[in-house]
């Protein structure tokens, strides 16, 4: 992506105008006693023993790992219902089969207090106030008169308050979402304008995103019998948890810091990795690329008929590789996936590197910044990840004795 932070708080109700419906922590003492006669379980060699440097997902030997009594004491001072949050947590390493390690039990634990300070449903700051702002663009975007504008607003919803009332008190991404939903199924055809394009991307303590859930969800044990739809699962503690945890820790990557997977996190999987990539391709071709992590455009999902810039560097020396323009193409188009590193592309970089005395395809912070009406300090996806870093050091500096 472009912009890895999703626009959380876009507002569907000018499509809405459009379409004419304006009518309608624990104590020492616990600590000890959930340690007591907890042995120590061998070490997990699941999906992704086999991948070197899974970046602390599979330890090598014998690893301690933490029962949920003992989760509470490494979560920040202040957080309400630490039993509830130690066991959802808890649920989520166990369904996903990731071990309990105090390195991947901490790197959850800062992203959730990044995201979130440990809200299940985070406010955000003036968040009718951005709505409003948004609503008032796409009115003079679309000319849309005034008159049409103030009646949609004073329509009442499904609960009893009109849709400008409904603004005026939002306080989270789900109050919009839910505000969305009743647009959807309330109003006439809105299932029809507006289905599918709720600009309500990410939610829940992780803010993790919709569209991943739902891939999650079907390929992977949900550990909940009675899920509500996966929509209201992600924006719920236990939900947001399990699917935030699983984008996190539940893929190979050969980082050696967790440094990298929070901007994996923020920047997508492999970001690091293909920055460093594409630092790499720098060198060797004298050409200045950004290190944002997608070395080829994308259509939605799929490459684009258009060449990047990284992919065009890369061809400029492809006669130095050894490689054919298909064979290029077809190894960057892994580029999300952990195959990249076993590309002639990408060893023949390598090793080119090697002989002229060039750095390595190595784990680079992706040079990104967020854009988001909710973003005002500029941040970028390396800021994220070192505070995301800060608070992982905090958490490993908790007293596990």
């Amino acid at each position: 992506m472009t912009c890895r932070c999703p626009l959380r708080a876009m507002l569907a109700l000018p499509l809405l105008i459009l379409t004419g419906c304006a009518t309608q922590q624990a104590a020492q003492s616990d600590l000890d006693a959930a340690w007591a006669g907890v042995g120590l379980p061998g070490t997990h060699t699941g999906k992704d023993a086999a991948t070197p440097n899974a970046g602390h997902i599979v330890s090598a030997g014998i690893a301690q790992t933490y029962p949920e009594a003992a989760v509470a004491t490494l979560l920040p001072g202040g957080v309400h219902d630490p039993k509830g949050w130690s066991r959802d947590i808890m649920t989520a390493f166990t369904a996903l089969q990731i071990p309990t390690t105090k390195e991947n039990l901490c790197a959850a634990i800062a992203v959730i207090a990044q995201e979130s300070s440990f809200q299940a449903e985070p406010v955000v700051a003036g968040l009718p106030r951005i709505i409003q702002a948004e609503l008032e663009r796409r009115r003079d975007q679309f000319h849309v008169p005034n008159a049409v504008m103030d009646a949609a607003l004073t329509v009442k919803s499904p609960n009893g308050q009109t849709y400008r009332e409904r603004i005026q008190k939002l306080r989270t991404e789900n109050d919009l979402n839910r505000l969305y939903g009743d647009m959807i199924s309330e109003l006439p055809l809105g299932k029809t304008l507006l289905g599918n394009r709720n600009p309500v991307k990410t939610g829940g303590p992780m803010q993790v995103s919709v569209a991943f859930a739902e891939q999650k969800f079907k390929t992977a044990s949900y550990p909940y019998s009675d899920p509500r739809s996966l929509r209201e699962e992600v924006f719920s503690r236990r939900g947001g948890l399990y699917f935030g945890i699983a984008y996190l820790l539940d893929y190979p990557a050969a980082y050696d810091h967790m440094l990298y997977r929070f901007a994996d996190y923020n920047a997508g999987h492999y970001a690091s990795r293909n920055a460093g990539l594409q630092r790499a391709i720098g060198g060797l071709s004298g050409q200045r690329l950004s290190l944002d992590g997608d070395l080829l455009r994308y259509e939605g999902d799929k490459p684009a008929g258009t060449e990047s810039e990284t992919l065009n560097a890369v061809l400029s020396i492809k006669d130095l590789l050894g490689l054919s323009e298909d064979a290029i193409r077809d190894d960057l188009a892994r580029e999300k996936t952990p195959e990249l590193e076993g590309t002639l592309t990408w060893q023949r970089i390598a090793e080119l590197s090697k002989a002229r005395g060039k750095t390595p395809p190595r784990p680079q912070l992706p040079e990104i910044k967020l854009i988001s009406p909710k973003i005002t300090s500029g941040l970028t996806t390396a800021g994220f990840a070192r505070k995301v870093e800060a608070r992982f050091g905090q958490c490993l500096g908790h007293s596990s004795n």
